[in-house]
């Protein structure tokens, strides 16, 4: 009740307006939803990368630690603009329509997975922020789905460079390389990775190995958007 109130309040000072069309009162709105541009097939079996039929060359060449990622839109237009506004300036009420939206496209297309678990960030950059925001549209998902979420097994140890700042895949997965680690036994669990915004996949697949060197079973991924 007290969460409810204070969002109230927040949203009487700070109002939300759609990325769409600037309507107040959601990030994105029912009508704008409409006209998103949603990623569709044929993508890449494994990191959805778009317009890839089967498995992409990457893939084959590069062992993913996910079985399967998937995102139900495109990285452009309103989506973009919300997803920067969640995640660079501060406006953490996006996540509640943001999370609805991939937990309705979750329960469209489920995997097996048994708990949600966000991409970390790295506690300096967490203290920067204020908030992870992929813990934020994990929470939604929860709420919405049943699944329980997890956001202390994994920990993000190295302080490497946002992605969006490093050019290449070579490069992105390097910059990845050994940032993570799990703190508990994994055993058991089937996870699904939650993240804003997938373009290499890379993080999520540094996430995904070290889950399963924690002894997880098959780990899938979910993000919001799938750049190209």
């Amino acid at each position: 009740m007290l969460a409810k109130l204070a969002k109230a309040a927040l949203d009487l000072v700070f109002p939300i307006h759609c990325t769409g069309c600037g309507r107040e009162g959601e990030i994105i709105c029912d009508q704008c939803d409409i006209g998103l541009a949603r990623l569709s097939p044929p993508w890449c079996l494994t990191c959805a990368a778009p317009g890839v039929e089967g498995v992409c060359r990457w893939c084959i060449q590069h062992p993913r630690g996910f079985k399967s990622l998937r995102s139900p839109y495109r990285f452009q237009g309103p989506i973009r603009d919300a997803v920067h506004g969640l995640k660079y300036r501060g406006v953490r009420a996006a996540a509640e329509r943001l999370g609805h939206l991939m937990a309705g496209y979750l329960e469209r297309n489920p995997v097996p997975a048994d708990v949600l678990i966000p991409v970390p960030l790295h506690r300096r950059r967490l203290r920067s922020r204020g908030y992870n925001q992929s813990a934020l549209l994990a929470r939604e998902i929860g709420k919405l789905t049943g699944l329980p979420v997890q956001d202390d097994l994994l920990l993000r140890v190295g302080n490497s460079p946002p992605q969006v700042e490093i050019l290449g895949r070579d490069e992105r997965r390097n910059n990845v390389s050994g940032n993570f680690a799990c703190r508990n036994d994994a055993t058991g669990l089937t996870p699904l990775l939650i993240d804003d915004v997938a373009t290499t996949g890379s993080t999520l697949s540094e996430c995904a190995f070290v889950l399963r060197r924690g002894s997880a079973d098959t780990v899938y991924a979910l993000t919001l958007a799938r750049d190209e």
